[in-house]
């Protein structure tokens, strides 16, 4: 494995926790810049750097045909795609497969089963794991949508087949809702995947989002290292992580049973990376699959600070068939408490994004404290990605040191020239319904 050339396919924080992980193994690591991120911090931590022309997302990230040619043109081994862009994408990892290039993801048929929601849903379902109540492909018309819902009863959820991020989903408490709602939703759908496809989903209300993180090797091994909870969210999108979860706190029988509950559905798949089985969990700590996400997932690190293990670099050995760093599940342990505000550059009253260049950026942190980030004084936060610059991590030995932690940490954080959401985070942080784990 050493010695092979791997190209990022990705950026910002993401590019840089993936280089430092290919530097370690002895791998070099090939980072692009584009026309409109000329100076790319990421590119600080890689070894080569190449261009990829272009000045949108479809003209360079999402651009299979001109990726490949770089892959070509440099005599690149293996691609890492981050998350987001290409990570998920079945066409770009079979092309890499029919050119012998090693995809660091998983195999181009997990991506296709685990990518739709009706099919996934269904493998689920296949391999006994419990799934939201709802319709078993997308529903084609406003009337067949009624129809389920009157038969499920409100509140419902209508959901984009191919959605993700929050976007293509809205809850519908009466049979007007889904009347006023199916063609917006399918718009949304459209606009943002290109598929206008919908499920129809009862709607579990007060609900907690816990996910499960998977490891897998190329030899059918495959583990679970716990689970995180992510329901503390705006416009859908997840903002602060913990792991372990509060609300399953020392129910130890219903950690185990969520957690191979998803290791059965990565088996289903013969999954072979990193991966999330997501789940929602009700007030009566029943569980339901939602998804699996086939890449390795933003809050990543919090499962890294509890057990000790190195996601990424075990998902770069994983894809070339080296061994991972342990032999069995008994050896993976939780290990205190971790916390993650995700840092945005947004306003923290509207939660919109609020690009801007950076004038100032400091720290002061107290003992422990991890911070993946793309930021430097002059660097230029642009409409064109994401608003997340940087993602704040605490290690506590339980939950409420970590929280102790990350709230001063928050108190060190000084970035000038740009709204962001670091007081929405002490906001929550100091409420007592999230302090009670609730």
């Amino acid at each position: 494995m050493k010695g092979k050339r791997v190209l990022i396919i990705n950026r910002g924080e993401i590019a840089i926790r993936v280089a430092k992980a290919l530097n370690e193994l002895g791998l070099v690591s090939v980072g692009v810049w584009t026309d409109n991120e000329t100076e790319p911090p990421h590119l600080e931590f890689c070894q080569e750097w190449v261009h990829l022309a272009g000045s949108n997302n479809k003209e360079t990230y999402l651009d299979i045909p001109k990726i490949m040619k770089i892959i070509d043109d440099y005599k690149i081994d293996g691609v890492h795609p981050g998350y987001g862009f290409l990570s998920e994408n079945r066409e770009f990892s079979e092309a890499l497969a029919k050119k012998g290039i090693t995809f660091i993801g998983p195999n181009p048929e997990a991506v296709y089963k685990m990518g739709a929601k009706d099919i996934s849903k269904q493998v689920a379902k296949e391999a006994g794991v419990p799934v939201v109540p709802g319709s078993v492909g997308e529903v084609p018309t406003v009337e067949e949508a009624i129809k389920l819902s009157n038969e499920m009863g409100y509140p419902v959820l209508l959901k984009a087949v191919a959605g993700g991020g929050g976007k293509g989903m809205r809850p519908c408490h009466s049979e007007d809702d889904v009347k006023n709602n199916f063609s917006a939703v399918q718009r949304e759908a459209l606009s943002s995947f290109g598929y206008a496809g919908l499920l129809v989903e009862k709607y579990i209300q007060n609900p907690h989002h816990i996910e499960v993180q998977i490891l897998a090797d190329k030899k059918g091994n495959i583990y679970h290292l716990f689970e995180r909870e992510c329901s503390v969210q705006r416009r859908h999108q997840k903002i602060i992580e913990e792991a372990p979860s509060p609300f399953i706190g020392s129910d130890e029988a219903l950690r185990k049973s969520i957690c191979e509950t998803a290791v059965r559905c990565a088996r289903a798949v013969n999954y072979d990376s990193a991966g999330t089985v997501e789940f929602i969990m009700g007030e009566d700590r029943k569980f339901y699959f939602l998804e699996m996400n086939t890449r390795i997932q933003v809050e990543h690190p919090i499962t890294e600070e509890i057990t000790g293990v190195d996601l990424v670099a075990n998902m770069i050995k994983a894809a070339f068939g080296e061994p991972l760093d342990f032999k069995s599940q008994e050896e993976i342990k939780i290990q205190g408490h971790a916390i993650e505000c995700r840092i945005c550059a947004e306003d923290p009253i509207s939660m919109l994004p609020a690009p801007g260049k950076i004038v100032g950026f400091e720290t002061t942190f107290p003992q422990g404290i991890r911070f993946d980030h793309c930021i430097y004084p002059k660097f230029a936060i642009t409409p064109d990605f994401d608003p997340m610059i940087g993602k704040l991590i605490a290690k506590g030995f339980n939950r409420h040191v970590a929280m102790r932690k990350v709230r001063a940490a928050l108190d060190g954080l000084k970035i000038e020239g740009i709204k962001t959401n670091i007081a929405l985070h002490k906001v929550i942080l100091d409420e007592e319904v999230f302090r009670s784990g609730n």
